[in-house]
């Protein structure tokens, strides 16, 4: 199936999408695409957001997330050591 489209673009906007190629059809369809896998992340993100406030219990403090990190890090650095 195609679908037409017609695009509102000044001639200096059209010109420069021209010479990037961005006017072919297969730019447009990945231009497309990625725009859509886009929303869609963050619609995920938005979601899983409002899902983690709802979960009971306290957040965890910037105190203790950075602590947590702290100890990927180390883990991550005796690994990566050898040790």
């Amino acid at each position: 199936m195609g679908v037409t489209v017609e695009l509102d673009l000044t001639e200096a906007e059209a010109e420069r999408a021209r010479v990037r190629g961005l006017l072919e059809p297969a730019s447009l369809t990945r231009l497309i695409h990625r725009e859509l896998e886009a929303s869609d992340d963050s619609r995920d993100f938005y979601t899983m957001s409002r899902e983690l406030r709802e979960l009971p219990g306290e957040p965890m403090s910037l105190e203790t997330i950075q602590r947590i990190v702290d100890e990927i890090r180390a883990e991550r650095t005796s690994n990566e050591a050898g040790h």
